[in-house]
């Protein structure tokens, strides 16, 4: 698949721009927390770039390409809100005001953007000079879908600890203050340079995306090896969850079934990998998959569910 140089163009433009809108956003409320409309707002424009994104993908090569690009950004996006949990026990361990939150999860993308391209590349890279790394992507992913199952309790108390072990990093190199009053990594304090508890939500942030990333990169490499479907999805997935954080975190412990569709999402694509040789599944497969686990688990997580489940 040959990419003209005017669609990265594009695709790079409406990143950029989608980005300085977001940034001129919280300048101007820089100060208060995130609105619910505000959050949704930003959430649905997210996601209808997106789907614009698609077309153009299909209009310049074609319906398979398009078909592909949905169903990676689709897996991408369902895989990432598994990240909001993680976010949200964060947040809370370190007591991060909301106020605060959205500047840590902003470098957070930032830094999630690099790290993820260059392991695009990288798993490319792999698999057209490996066959057989296509087997260790497929065991990442069932070992994956185990933990969503059964590692819960043991995922926060990962998040505590990686709390209390990069503090403990941090301060080796440079004091640590508790206070934050105008949402900075550093503060200066009688001529001393001290690290904010912001600056240790956003290293454990980018820890947790990395070990996220070893999941979700696997998963999409499973649909496609084109860098460009690859990697344009994990953008517009990524680009848009800081929002969606904002618009659902106070309603993540409703979505109860929703790890459950994830684990059975990433059980699903990592035996399509096992058996790319012997059994093609086609993309459109994949993509009715990834949308029938998640409506089911939507279905599941319904007000009257839970009351028949109580």
């Amino acid at each position: 698949m040959r990419v003209p140089l005017w669609v990265w163009c594009l695709f790079g433009v409406l990143v950029l721009a989608m980005l300085a809108i977001d940034l001129g956003l919280d300048s101007r409320h820089r100060q208060r927390p995130t609105t619910l409309g505000a959050a949704a707002i930003r959430s649905v424009a997210w996601i209808v770039i997106s789907l614009l994104f698609g077309l153009i993908v299909l209009a310049v090569f074609g319906p398979r390409p398009a078909v592909t690009y949905y169903t990676a950004y689709l897996l991408e996006k369902s895989l990432s809100v598994d990240n909001l949990f993680v976010f949200a026990l964060i947040f809370s361990e370190l007591a991060i005001s909301e106020v605060y939150q959205h500047r840590v999860l902003l470098y957070g993308v930032l830094g999630a953007l690099v790290m993820r391209g260059t392991m695009i590349a990288g798993g490319v890279y792999l698999i057209d000079h490996f066959h057989w790394v296509l087997y260790a992507f497929a065991a990442l992913l069932l070992f994956a879908a185990t933990r969503l199952l059964f590692g819960e309790k043991m995922e926060q108390r990962a998040v505590v600890k990686a709390c209390a072990v990069c503090g403990s990093w941090v301060a080796r190199f440079i004091p640590i203050t508790p206070v934050v009053s105008d949402g900075s990594f550093w503060r200066r304090q009688n001529g001393r340079l001290l690290a904010t508890p912001l600056l240790i939500a956003l290293i454990v942030i980018e820890t947790s995306d990395l070990v996220f990333a070893l999941d979700s990169i696997p998963a999409v490499l499973a649909v496609t090896h084109e860098p460009f479907l690859v990697y344009t999805s994990n953008v517009f997935a990524i680009l848009g969850l800081r929002s969606l954080y904002f618009l659902v975190a106070g309603a993540l412990e409703r979505f109860h079934a929703l790890r459950y569709a994830l684990a059975a999402i990433l059980t699903f694509v990592g035996a399509k990998l096992l058996l790319s040789n012997l059994i093609e599944i086609p993309n459109w497969a994949s993509l009715a998959v990834v949308i029938g686990a998640v409506l089911v688990a939507i279905a599941l997580s319904s007000p009257e569910r839970r009351g028949q489940r109580a």
